[in-house]
Parts: structure tokens; sequence; C-alpha cells
């Protein structure tokens, strides 16, 4: 009797073949389903390993059962009595997020566009400001000369007025020599060095310096006569430092056009005698004047004298000072 091979499972079982061979026997057939019975059990048998395996399998199928069972528990808890979501509205909020999200790409994308445009703008600002430096430089002189002739500076004092300052320094200068004699040595002409009124250029403010009291005021403190007397010591001395600048050109004649009659007895006596003095120093002085004191003291004189057909000029005197 020859074996014949079964498959059970993904085990083989061989078995009594009777291919080619007479009808078997009772016997023989009992023989055969024993052995098929044994081969079916022993193909049926599990190694120990293997149900140790499986029943770790099994323990740890329980315990993720349970943990899920008391997860789904919790999670049936917490829900319990809150409301159903409303899918639709959830999703009308999550397609609204996702526009304002792309808005905000969308706008980040311009901003990281505007940033890189602003960062060559840049390099080409200083790729300029080099090329410009040295042109700068070479004019920042130029300008610093522009701002000291405009008259930049704290004292709103221009280089023309800078000028004109130190020239009327020597007119207050002979001026104020003429002014001390002619207020029995009360006042001197001086040039404001602060700035009086910063809307203003300064520089060519004048200011008198009273001895009496010690101080300096502005000019315009002064009263009618003194600020005759003043007027007349300026003439007087810009006419000296003209002739001193002009070197050989002579101001001989000198007019004055009312004033006197300002001026106190003492002052207007004053005043003639620095007139007297410029006389006698080979100037001519020429006095217009309605003060009858003057008149009295002036030799040579043409009067105006008025009549019923007009007025009539009449030349009397022969003084010298004239």
């Amino acid at each position: 009797m020859c074996l014949g091979t079964v498959k059970l499972g993904s085990a083989e079982v061989s078995l009594p073949s009777f291919a080619g061979k007479p009808a078997p026997t009772e016997g023989e057939r009992a023989d055969r389903d024993l052995a098929l019975a044994e081969a079916v059990w022993r193909a049926a048998l599990i190694p120990a390993e293997r149900i140790a395996a499986l029943d770790a399998t099994i323990r740890d199928a329980d315990h993720r059962r349970a943990a899920a069972h008391e997860r789904a528990e919790r999670v049936t808890r917490a829900i319990a009595g809150l409301a159903r979501p409303d899918l639709a509205a959830l999703e009308a909020r999550a397609a609204t997020a996702r526009a304002a999200v792309e808005d905000v790409l969308a706008r980040l994308a311009r901003a990281r566009s505007a940033l890189t445009t602003l960062a060559e703008t840049l390099a080409r600002l200083d790729a300029i400001a080099r090329q410009s430096g040295a042109i700068e430089a070479e004019y920042r002189v130029v300008g610093h000369l522009a701002d000291i002739a405009n008259g930049s500076n704290g004292r709103n004092l221009t280089f023309q007025r800078y000028v004109l300052a130190a020239l009327l320094d020597d007119v207050l200068r002979a001026a104020s020599l003429r002014l001390a004699a002619m207020s029995r040595g009360r006042y001197q002409l001086q040039r404001r060095e602060d700035l009086a009124d910063a809307r203003r250029a300064g520089g060519l403010d004048l200011e008198v310096f009273d001895e009496y009291t010690g101080r300096s005021r502005p000019a315009s403190t002064l009263s009618g006569g003194e600020g005759f007397m003043a007027s007349l010591s300026l003439a007087l001395g810009l006419s000296d430092v003209v002739q001193a600048y002009a070197g050989g050109v002579q101001l001989d004649t000198l007019f004055i056009d009312e004033g006197f009659g300002s001026l106190d007895p003492e002052s207007l006596d004053m005043a003639m005698k620095a007139l007297i003095d410029l006389q006698q120093r080979g100037r001519t002085v020429g006095v217009i004047s309605h003060v009858e004191e003057m008149k009295q003291q002036i030799d040579v004189a043409i009067e105006v004298v008025q009549g019923v057909r007009g007025s009539t000029v009449r030349v009397r005197g022969n003084g010298a000072l004239g």
C-alpha cells in the first residue's frame, strides 16, 4: 500500500493510497480513516509558544477593548446634554476663515514684494549717496560760506551787515565824541551786540550808554531833544568817517534842516557850540530853522520874509558861521 499526501491548511498529511490497487477492504478503509483523523488531529495541534503568543495577543486586545470602552464612556458623559453642532454653519465659518487666510497670504506676498522693492531702492540710494559724497564735501564749504553771507547764525547777521557793523562802529566812535560834548558827558552811542528781535536781522541796532545810570538802553528811549542831538552827532560822525575813509575827499559843507525846536536852551547852546566848532575847522554849516534863539547866534543868515505881495529874501551879517 502506497501513501498519498493530503494538504490540511498549511500542513501536509501522508495517507495510504490505493491507486492502481484492488478496492480496499473494510479494514483498510478503517485504517485509512483512522490515519486521516490522526493526521487532522496532529495538524490541528498548536505549539506551546504559539499558544502563549496568541494568549498574549488576546490579553492585549482585551486591554485595548477595555480602554476603548472607558474612553467611549468618558466621551459619552462629556457630550451628554450637548447640542449637535451645525455642520453647515461650521462649514461656512471654515470657508470664511480659509478666505481670510488666503487674503492674508496675498497681502503678505504683496508686502514681501514691496519689501524687496524698498530694499532695492535703498541699495540704489546708498549707491547714489556714495557717489554724491564727494560732491557734498566739495560744496559743503560753499554752503557754509553761503550761510555766513545770508546770516544763518544766532544773531541773524549777514556778511553785508557784518561789514556795515564794522563801519558803523567807526561812525559811532566819532559820533560819541560829539554826543558826549553836547550832553555834557552823559551819553555815548554804541551798537547793540545781542539780538533785539529774532524776526529781524541784527547787528545794526543802536543803543545809548547813560553815564548817569551806568546802563545801556535803546536809542528810542531818548527824548526829542536828546534824539536830535544823537542824530546830529551821527551825521557829524559819519562825515568824519567818510572823509577819513575817502582820503583826500573833503566834506566842506553841511546842511541841517530843523530839529532845533525840540531842544531846551542848554542843549541848544551845546549843539550850537558843536556847529561853531565845525565852522572853525574850515567847514561851511548851513542851518534851516525857525528857532529865534538860533537866529540870534547866527551872524550870517539868509532870511525869508513874508509880505503882502509874497515872500522876499534878504541876507544879513558878515560873521564866520554861514
